[in-house]
């Protein structure tokens, strides 16, 4: 990548570009620590600009008025000019997260298209029921249910993955016919700029969608207790989480969030390591560790672990960190220097804990905010088995039998995820069964489907986003009598 194209740099509110009150902030290279621009930075005046927009789209501008039909034909198009943009995304992602530009393309960027198609599909698709009931003081009555969108959104996404994340958000609130102000990562804002520039050029009718940036103290907070928004969507740690909520139940805001978790690896005896070691380790040094999914407490039969553990060691062996656009890349940096500085204080407490490091453990002496691939083995009661790092750093965890397996996976405060690796499917089903986390997989990893449902169970979260579960989070049941 020569040249890469960057997005403008204002706040887009009711389909215009205008500057911010707020004053500016840099957005920062992660991978050589230099600014790659300044954006503008919302105060809240300029969010209530942006929620007064929305609400107005909402409640009289020609959003409320379109068709189901219409609103899919829209989100068909911008899926179509995200294709078509793809490398821009790409890139920006790249350059923004510090990802490596390929995984962006093939997963994110990807996954991003595939899910504004999946919403398009399901926009003319909602609707409710009618339900038999006696009748009311001798006269029939007709009862049915309406699902109708729940108003305003506000979301909220972060930085690991800006492009998907955003997508996953915004394809379910547009569908259901929900306005939304996006407040994305000031660490990464990048590719929400590109996108309000393609709502803009699909046609989306002013305020239906509308980007303000800026720091989360500032601009998150005069969102989150925003009287005009209806809803909040936020995907980020368990700390900003719990202020969210506790903002959201002075109006009792309808809330979706996911706030990561400490997924569970469990390998049985039975497993083929060979097979499993790729995609293991990918699920924990996927995108430098920044995966609220990441597979990083690798429960092992005893009679496996040095099996497991030499395997997975080769497999970081073959990591190369790097420049997010050399194709022999495969881990990038971490987000900024704060984060690295928070893993390498994590890899600090393992080896003061007791851990014993297997390979990396290190920050490399060079630009940016790159730390190795690492590799503990460990017990379930220290401190880097126990919280989310954010960082690409695993702890092998030996476990004698399923039960002690289940309880292991269990004894923790998270319940995102958990992958089981058997070949034994009576195994498999025993175990997925008893996992307390809101999505399991069994012989494989790999990012959230738009069909599927997604979210956590416990400090993991709360409600759920894609698949017709995350529609229907987007809208409120109502209910008509009809006595004649």
């Amino acid at each position: 990548m020569t040249h890469i194209e960057l997005p403008r740099t204002e706040l887009f509110i009711n389909g215009e570009w205008c500057p911010a009150k707020g004053g500016t902030f840099d957005v920062e290279n992660p991978t050589d620590g230099s600014t790659i621009t300044t954006l503008e930075s919302a105060d809240a005046s300029d969010v209530d600009r942006a929620v007064d927009a929305a609400r107005q789209a909402f409640d009289s501008g020609p959003w409320s008025r379109l068709t189901g039909l219409e609103r899919g034909r829209l989100l068909n198009g911008l899926a179509d000019l995200v294709e078509q943009h793809a490398e821009r995304f790409a890139a920006l992602e790249a350059l923004d997260v510090g990802k490596p530009y390929l995984d962006a393309l093939v997963v994110d960027v990807d996954l991003a298209v595939k899910t504004f198609r999946h919403f398009a599909g399901w926009a003319d698709k909602v609707h409710g029921a009618t339900i038999p009931v006696p009748d009311h003081m001798g006269r029939p009555r007709l009862s049915y249910t309406e699902r109708v969108p729940v108003g305003v959104v506000g979301a909220i996404t972060p930085w690991n993955a800006p492009t998907m994340i955003t997508s996953w958000k915004l394809a379910s609130a547009l569908a259901a016919g929900c306005t939304v102000v996006l407040k994305p990562a000031e660490d990464a804002p990048l590719v929400s700029q590109l996108l309000a520039e393609l709502v803009d050029a699909a046609g989306f009718p002013p305020g239906v969608l509308n980007v303000v940036n800026g720091p989360g103290h500032v601009t998150g907070a005069a969102l989150t207790a925003h009287p005009g928004v209806d809803k909040l969507s936020f995907t980020g740690s368990p700390e900003v989480g719990r202020l969210i909520a506790r903002a959201a139940a002075d109006s009792f805001k309808a809330v979706t969030l996911e706030l990561g978790g400490k997924s569970p690896q469990i390998i049985f005896a039975d497993a083929d390591v060979e097979a499993l070691a790729p995609v293991a380790a990918t699920s924990v040094f996927a995108n430098s560790g920044q995966t609220c999914a990441a597979g990083t407490r690798i429960l092992v039969h005893r009679s496996r672990v040095d099996d497991v553990t030499s395997a997975l060691a080769e497999q970081a062996s073959r990591q190369r960190l790097g420049d997010p656009f050399d194709a022999a890349t495969t881990m990038g940096s971490l987000i900024n220097a704060g984060q690295r500085d928070r893993v390498m204080g994590y890899i600090e407490s393992g080896l003061a804990e007791g851990a014993e490091v297997v390979t990396g453990g290190r920050a490399p002496a060079r630009a940016g905010y790159f730390v190795e691939p690492t590799l503990f083995v460990g017990t379930n009661e220290l401190r880097i088995a126990r919280q989310e790092i954010f960082g690409p750093v695993g702890t092998i965890i030996p476990f004698d039998d399923p039960e002690e397996a289940i309880r292991l996976a269990n004894a923790t405060e998270y319940g995102l995820a958990a992958v089981i690796w058997t070949r034994d499917i009576n195994a498999a089903m025993s175990a997925a069964r008893g996992l307390k986390v809101g999505a399991v997989w069994v012989n494989s990893w790999g990012a959230p489907d738009p069909g599927l449902p997604w979210g956590g169970m416990k400090t993991s979260g709360v409600g759920r986003e894609l698949g017709l579960s995350g529609l229907l989070a987007n809208t409120e049941e109502r209910l008509v009598n009809i006595v004649y």
